[in-house]
């Protein structure tokens, strides 16, 4: 099986997902006026969070870096704003008829942005440094599927251990080995942590982090932090996004309401999330060009499987399809969002081609309050509830609204103590939640990586993601999960991955270990000097396309 096939195959199931719609308060499209003649050395301006971490691909997290590191690297493949799959660093990607095992080709070419040549070997140290326990990167776990790995994440592992399952014949051949058949690699290498890196990152990462050097459309210039990081374009790039400006800033704000307030001055030019108080006006604003359309951004909140009451035993589960069953998604969509989210209908987005509305167990993520009450009243027979349900969430990010309306409705509902629990910032809550600190349910954002139900499953629930060595914040682990995950990723034919993927979504239906709530839609907002703004499937920017 060839990787450019299959990825065909993928893209056409995206299209119908994936088409923007641009709604301009003057009635057009900020691609429609054309009349000026762009200026391509133009830096454009955008909002942003200050990264958690140094801007290095594997051990970033959270979207304040990935949306930098996403346009300073390149990997092998990547996808494009309506889920197209190009060839990029890789010439092909070939499997065996087992998909175990996948021989990667590498186009000649690439640099980095020092000089130094991209090669296979690029890759397979990057690899195998991620997948190493003493380095303690955030996205080990995205390695867990190459042969070796178990044995990196041994305490006594060598610092500059390789992967047994990455063979390096020549420079421009990459042959990988993985623990069990898997048909999504071709696509999840597409990941920022499978970027490749320069050799200089490993004199010292954290400091190669503050001055990232990649092969991607732009070079990093200057990072001033808590006040914004500017990358510029790269003259060498040779891959697909072709950068159409000077560069980009990115521009750190504590507060969506001072960006939107920019973006009406024209001094900023583009803020991707839309602040809660101008939801309602924001597609009608004719001081802005606006875009709104279905997006695959997952929010929701976690229940960690160590808050009390809340075990994945039958007291627990009760309760957290009681809690599910209590909130009236719709009501919050239309009233706080004015419908700019989605409502969620399973454990993935309308971005992929596995999203689907009717499984069994769907009726646990729909209203119905009786139902709730009575799912209550069984788990209090089993241990009464006397504690103060605390939903954690940062305040920066304008979640206040939404997390008051929920827990009026536990409140209402099952008439427990219900609140919200603010953090000052995104990074304070982040802190809490990666060293297993916290006690109370927690407010999760999810951006999808790569257009596959995948990319839901295993960072967020596999048992292979928790304890931080991935994004399973709330360590679940179900090995019936695991099986049924494991099962679908072996299977080559689409049809029967699709229903795998089903079986496996089931079984998160019934456990819950997050409440899903709604997939947020792009509704951005840009000056209408901005022209050729674009979003891709993951509800980011295309960047790269951007003229002024």
């Amino acid at each position: 099986m060839t990787f450019k096939s299959w990825g065909t195959r993928l893209a056409a199931a995206l299209l119908a997902s994936a088409t923007l719609v641009s709604v301009a308060a003057c009635g057009s499209s900020s691609t429609s006026d054309n009349s000026a003649k762009a200026d391509p050395n133009a830096i454009i301006s955008v909002n942003n969070t200050e990264p958690e971490s140094p801007l290095v691909p594997a051990d970033t997290n959270e979207m304040g870096g990935s949306r930098i590191i996403r346009y300073l690297f390149e990997g092998l493949v990547s996808f494009d704003a309506r889920g197209k799959q190009h060839m990029e660093v890789a010439k092909s990607i070939t499997a065996n008829p087992e998909a175990t095992q996948y021989t990667i080709k590498l186009n000649d070419g690439w640099k980095f942005t020092n000089g130094e040549p991209v090669t296979a070997q690029s890759f397979a140290k990057a690899w195998s440094y991620a997948a190493n326990v003493k380095h303690a990167e955030k996205q080990s776990s995205r390695m867990s599927v190459i042969k070796g790995y178990d044995e990196l994440q041994k305490p006594g592992a060598a610092d500059d251990a390789q992967l047994s399952g990455l063979q390096v014949p020549d420079d421009h051949t990459l042959i990988v080995t993985l623990n069990s058949p898997d048909s999504v690699f071709p696509t999840q290498i597409s990941h920022q942590s499978f970027f490749p890196l320069p050799s200089v990152a490993y004199k010292d990462m954290k400091t190669f982090g503050k001055n990232p050097i990649g092969n991607g459309p732009y070079k990093f210039k200057s990072w001033t932090p808590n006040k914004n990081i500017t990358v510029v374009k790269n003259p060498d790039y040779k891959g697909y996004r072709k950068v159409k400006n000077g560069g980009i800033e990115y521009r750190v704000y504590s507060s969506p309401d001072a960006a939107y307030s920019d973006v009406e001055s024209g001094s900023l030019d583009l803020l991707m999330d839309v602040p809660q108080s101008e939801v309602k006006t924001f597609r009608t604003d004719s001081t802005i060009h606006a875009y709104s359309r279905p997006g695959s951004y997952y929010q929701g909140f976690i229940i960690p499987e160590w808050a009390q009451h809340f075990g994945f035993n039958k007291e627990g589960i009760l309760r957290r399809q009681a809690i599910s069953m209590a909130i009236d998604r719709g009501q919050i969509v239309d009233k706080v969002f004015s419908n700019t989210k989605t409502v969620a209908t399973d454990f993935t987005s309308p971005g992929v081609p596995e999203h689907q509305k009717n499984l069994k167990g769907t009726a646990n993520l729909k209203h119905n309050a009786a139902k709730a009450k009575e799912l209550w009243k069984q788990a209090d027979a089993i241990s009464p509830y006397n504690e103060k349900f605390s939903l954690a969430y940062p305040s920066d990010g304008g979640h206040k609204p939404w997390v008051d309306a929920v827990c009026n409705q536990l409140k209402n509902t099952l008439g427990i103590q219900a609140v919200g629990d603010a953090y000052p910032t995104f990074s304070d809550l982040l802190n809490r939640v990666t060293d297993r600190t916290i006690q109370t349910p927690f407010f999760s954002g999810w951006s999808l990586d790569y257009p596959s139900a995948e990319d839901y499953m295993t960072p967020l629930y596999a048992s292979e993601s928790a304890d931080g060595h991935g994004s399973n914040d709330g360590d679940y682990k179900n090995p019936e999960f695991d099986q049924a995950l494991l099962k679908a990723k072996s299977q080559l034919d689409p049809a029967k991955r699709t229903a795998d993927f089903n079986a496996a979504q089931e079984i998160l239906l019934n456990d819950l270990p997050a409440i899903p709530l709604w997939c947020n839609n792009v509704s951005a907002v840009s000056s209408p000097k901005l022209k050729n703004v674009d979003f891709d499937y993951t509800n980011l920017p295309t960047y790269n396309t951007i003229t002024k």
